[in-house]
């Protein structure tokens, strides 16, 4: 039996294409996919996240202040929740977020408590 071919995206354009063929295939149902359309839809599948993973390429958060708001947004908070979740002031926040005031332990313990966010990070970017 031949091997076949893994398929390689290089435009936006292919990827868009195989999206669309993606969600015909997906809206058939997998019940109703013949084996070769299951073995189609893995492999271009497959394609598009190789493709997607390279050209959309997420950026490492790098300091405090963009975890910080990273975890906003990931918890739909605004600053005045995320204020009253780690029990400081909204000024301490607005000082802290806009870099104007380095985060004391009482913020950075709440911030690993109550945000999840990892120990070695905060000790790192504080």
């Amino acid at each position: 039996m031949k091997q076949q071919q893994k398929i390689k995206i290089l435009t936006e354009e292919e990827n868009e294409r195989y999206l669309r063929t993606i969600e015909t295939l997906m809206n058939k149902g997998s019940d109703n996919l013949t084996e070769q359309e299951n073995e189609e839809l893995t492999e271009m599948s497959l394609a598009v996240q190789a493709f997607e993973q390279n050209f959309y390429e997420i950026p490492k958060i790098n300091s405090l202040e963009a975890m910080l708001e990273f975890k906003m947004y990931e918890m739909r908070l605004n600053r005045t929740k995320l204020s009253a979740l780690l029990e400081i002031g909204n000024s301490k926040l607005s000082d802290i977020l806009n870099g104007k005031r380095p985060p004391d332990i009482k913020f950075l313990k709440a911030a690993y408590n109550k945000l999840g966010i990892d120990a070695g990070f905060l000790l790192n970017h504080a």
